[in-house]
């Protein structure tokens, strides 16, 4: 067991290292809400025309992190030597809203490089533990030396009102803290909703010094034992490499989509002065027009307001050698060929289906859409696999919090199933699943590849059994088709084999 000082030291620096990736993680975010400032512009540029274009972005962030997620749907949990998945898991995993909030922890973990999951029993249901997806920027996880899966500790910091908190997960036990905040991340009027809302400390608490110290919540004792003695915090990595950090979707995207917005800037800058022929007057002196004082008597002269040319469309020449010039309007279309290829080349990096990004559609086959979108599906394929290695430490957890030990070992080796990266037609799959059953895959099999649920392929099962109880003829006929033919252990053909006789 940890002491209270070894604990403090160790919140201070698994904190530091969350305030170290906090700065791309906040970047990543920018841009996927489409707050990205302009660059690559030159110092000309930026100062005449950077305030023009602040609000302005051609976001391609979103499309790129949501194509992936919307083909991320989990259906069920089934442990290592079950031959279905398991109810009560997938009742947790509905109870605790997952179907939704996954959406939004995948999507945490693609621009982020990586979300997390903290699981933990209810003391007023024991049946059903509190599972949450958490985001990158509260939590943390340390592993063993020269390992990826073994976890030494957890740590979720956030804020509640004026104070920041934090929770130090250890296999053991687990520490609760507090300190003045330090660091605003929400809106004011937020963290006065917080401040409202929340129990007040005791006078004079507010004074303590700006540091981590102890936090009493109710009886609970602190630190109080961890029941699972296992960390119950779980990252799911987006990309991980073998010795450093994951990596985010939208990192590689970041310098192209600077590149589209300068040239969406220029275009628009151009379109603006040199959309149009120009027509210029050479060899002429600027037009100069009497100045009377407020007798009306001239007093000097003065130039032309040329703005007034601009509304007026006329222009008063004078000059002997006075002759006027033209140059073409500019070829705006160069710009958005660029942009094109730009758009292109984001597509080819994170492995976007074209027609996500430019928008255009041929006439596509079936099989050309498939092919299209191919390097997505792998793309998924790749997410799965390793969302999946930590949904499954997740269900483990879970069956720890309800007590049920040996179901959590048979989860260590258990899967996770999923919808079809594929999307397909209607027709394409149900002609896929009829030549699939023609070869002997089962109707359940054939069910989950279909796309339901576990729990709606149990319901279409007892559907079709009171289908075939409410149509006996049908369900013998059903059993003749089945039996086996000549040499296959079946009846002789010149037998009279008996049909089934429904009661």
């Amino acid at each position: 067991m940890a002491t209270l000082a070894q604990a403090l030291e160790l919140v201070q620096l698994l904190e530091s290292e969350l305030i170290r990736r906090r700065p791309e993680i906040d970047r990543n975010n920018a841009y996927y809400r489409g707050d990205q400032p302009l660059k690559f512009a030159s110092e000309d540029f930026a100062k005449f025309h950077g305030d023009r274009y602040r609000e302005f972005a051609d976001n391609w962030v979103p499309v790129v992190g949501d194509s992936p997620v919307e083909r991320l749907t989990v259906t069920g949990f089934q442990a290592s030597g079950a031959e279905r998945a398991d109810k009560d898991l997938w009742e947790v995993w509905q109870v605790n809203g997952l179907d939704g909030d996954s959406q939004l922890g995948f999507l945490g973990a693609v621009n982020s490089a990586r979300s997390f999951v903290l699981v933990w029993g209810d003391p007023d249901d024991e049946a059903t533990p509190v599972v949450t997806f958490e985001d990158a920027t509260q939590c943390i996880v340390a592993y063993d030396p020269g390992s990826r899966v073994r976890r030494r500790a957890g740590l979720k910091r956030w804020q509640d009102g004026s104070r920041d908190l934090a929770t130090l997960y250890l296999p053991g036990e687990v520490w609760k803290f507090e300190r003045p905040q330090m660091r605003q991340d929400k809106s004011t009027q937020m963290a006065s909703v917080d401040d409202a809302m929340r129990l007040w400390l005791p006078p004079g608490e507010e004074d303590r010094r700006r540091a981590w110290t102890p936090r009493e919540v109710g009886d609970e004792p602190n630190p109080q034992p961890n029941p699972m003695n296992v960390v119950p915090l779980v990252e799911l990595p987006n990309k991980p490499m073998l010795i450093d950090d994951p990596i985010s979707d939208v990192t590689g995207v970041v310098a192209m989509q600077d590149a589209i917005n300068l040239i969406w800037a220029q275009l628009f800058t151009a379109s603006d002065y040199a959309s149009f022929p120009q027509r210029v007057v050479l060899g002429a002196e600027r037009p100069m027009i009497p100045k009377l004082n407020e007798a009306g008597e001239i007093i000097g002269k003065q130039p032309v307001d040329l703005a007034k040319f601009a509304v007026d469309r006329v222009a008063w020449i004078t000059g002997k050698d006075a002759k006027i010039a033209e140059w073409q309007a500019a070829n705006l279309s160069a710009y958005t060929g660029i942009i094109e290829v730009a758009v292109g080349h984001i597509a080819a990096q994170t492995r976007t289906p074209a027609h996500y990004l430019i928008g255009k559609m041929a006439n596509l086959s079936g099989d050309a859409l498939i092919a299209a979108e191919t390097g997505l599906v792998k793309r998924v394929d790749e997410k799965k696999l390793w969302f999946g290695q930590a949904l499954r430490e997740v269900a483990r957890l879970i069956f720890l919090a309800r007590g049920e030990d040996a179901k959590a070992k048979a989860m260590r080796a258990g899967s996770v199933l999923w919808k079809d990266s594929e999307s397909r037609s209607y027709a394409q799959l149900a002609d896929a699943l009829q030549k699939l059953k023609d070869i002997g895959f089962p109707f359940e099999w054939l069910a989950l590849k279909y796309g339901l649920t576990p729990t709606e392929v149990a319901n279409v099962v007892q559907m079709r059994e009171r289908e075939m109880e409410m149509d006996p003829v049908g369900a013998a006929t059903r059993m003749l088709a089945q039996r086996p033919g000549p040499g296959e252990g079946g009846a002789d053909p010149g037998e009279d084999a008996p049909l089934p006789v429904a009661s």
